[in-house]
């Protein structure tokens, strides 16, 4: 056996089980039936330990804008066209 501490980012305690057993199964080829959760909690900022919840929490964190496309308009529109879309803004 071994034990382990834990921290997820998530909207509630359900998802961050979900990632854990996730975590466990990739990384450490953990079975679900194998894990045994002793405790959940919900962590204060101060009370996080880990460096990748850590970087979260600055106040000024952006992320980017991905694939803003202006829609084309109805009749301009074709199912099969011979040109690559433009996935990115200029």
């Amino acid at each position: 056996t071994h034990n382990m501490y834990k921290e997820f980012r998530d909207v509630t305690i359900n998802g961050a089980v979900s990632q854990m057993y996730s975590e466990m199964a990739g990384r450490h080829r953990a079975h679900p039936n194998t894990i045994q959760i002793i405790n959940t909690a919900t962590l204060k900022a101060s009370e996080c330990k880990r460096d990748h919840v850590l970087e979260m929490h600055d106040s000024k964190l952006k992320f980017p804008v991905i694939r803003k496309m202006p829609l084309v308009n109805k009749k301009l529109r074709a199912t099969f066209t011979a040109k690559r879309p433009m996935t990115f803004v200029r």
